[in-house]
């Protein structure tokens, strides 16, 4: 298998690196990194204070002419979601390496149709960065293992509705409300939270999963922190009135509640357990700011492809064996596991 070279040259160019996720991005690399990390964003006066650059992902012959000036970017972390995978195309034909934190399955599916161009020029991309995606890929693939191979896979995550996410996340999520069920809620035991209900949600990981781990189902689902919240906002999907016209208008003003009203805690918890069988495996994370760690996990991603042999081509994260043991490496985070 091809692989890329370890100590890679060159700097790291943080897209949205003053937002909630890009700035921990931004902050730990440039600990680990002196003087190899540029932030950049849309707000040009943000990302100069910053030491950074001006960079807008909707404008491609911007975002060229950014790579051109600079001239010595590696690697580039994505922690804004452009609408199309132009962007990761200009990244990996150019032998530059891509660490994506988003999470619409679509477009994870688009960049991943990247694999052979990124392959010939040299370049690995790194997708499903985060939480969920990312964490529960991680502990996904470690239960597979355990139970020799999963026949169903069930992801939980419960998110803590008083963190401060990134409109993005916040968008994203509501969206993902509009969308009808296609599992039943069940309740399941969190460490630190007790059992909670959750309901299923359409996050990309339980169909990456399928293809990655080989696994025929597998289903996440979601709860927030605040019990009444995680009610009330499953109430209204199973009611349907976040669908249609008429549900846009409700996603947009929940959007705007979401961005503004805060309540809850901030911390978070995944959960995966695999079934072969009458065999059953189970392991759990917790810690607190689901932004803060998806900013975490892109940081040793990108840790990874600066110092270590990673496979050439697009790859989600339960792919890569470099990075199999980052659940461990997040402890000293404070983001801890449960059997």
């Amino acid at each position: 298998m091809t692989t890329t070279n370890s100590n890679v040259a060159g700097r790291a160019l943080v897209v949205g690196g003053y937002g909630a996720v890009g700035s921990v991005v931004t902050r730990t690399l440039t600990e680990w990194f002196p003087g190899r990390v540029v932030p950049s964003g849309r707000d040009e006066a943000r990302a100069r204070r910053l030491g950074g650059v001006c960079v807008d992902v909707g404008d491609l012959a911007g975002f060229r002419q950014v790579l051109d000036e600079l001239g010595d970017v590696s690697v580039v972390a994505l922690c804004v979601e452009p609408e199309d995978a132009q962007l990761a195309r200009i990244c990996l034909e150019r032998g530059i390496h891509l660490v994506d934190v988003g999470a619409t399955h679509q477009l994870l599916e688009e960049v991943t149709s990247l694999h052979e161009p990124a392959a010939g020029a040299g370049a690995t991309a790194v997708l499903s960065v985060g939480v969920a995606p990312g964490l529960t890929n991680l502990l996904a693939r470690r239960v597979n293992d355990a139970v020799g191979g999963a026949e169903r896979i069930d992801l939980t995550v419960l998110l803590g509705a008083g963190e401060r996410h990134g409109t993005d996340a916040v968008r994203w999520t509501v969206a993902g409300l509009g969308k009808p069920a296609t599992a039943r809620a069940r309740r399941v035991p969190l460490p630190g939270f007790g059992v909670r209900t959750a309901h299923p949600f359409p996050f990309s990981d339980q169909y990456t999963l399928r293809r990655t781990l080989g696994v025929p189902e597998v289903t996440t689902r979601l709860c927030l922190d605040s019990r009444p919240l995680t009610a009330s906002l499953f109430a209204l999907r199973r009611a349907g009135l976040l669908r249609g016209v008429h549900g846009a208008r409700q996603q947009r003003l929940l959007t705007s509640l979401f961005s503004r009203v805060h309540l809850g805690g901030d911390g978070f918890a995944v959960r995966a357990d695999a079934y072969r069988g009458e065999r059953h495996a189970t392991l759990s994370l917790t810690g607190k700011g689901q932004s803060r760690a998806t900013g975490l996990v892109a940081a040793h991603v990108i840790r990874t492809l600066f110092t270590q042999n990673v496979p050439v081509g697009v790859h989600h994260l339960d792919q890569l064996t470099a990075l199999a043991d980052l659940p461990e490496q997040l402890a000293a985070h404070g983001i801890t596991a449960a059997g």
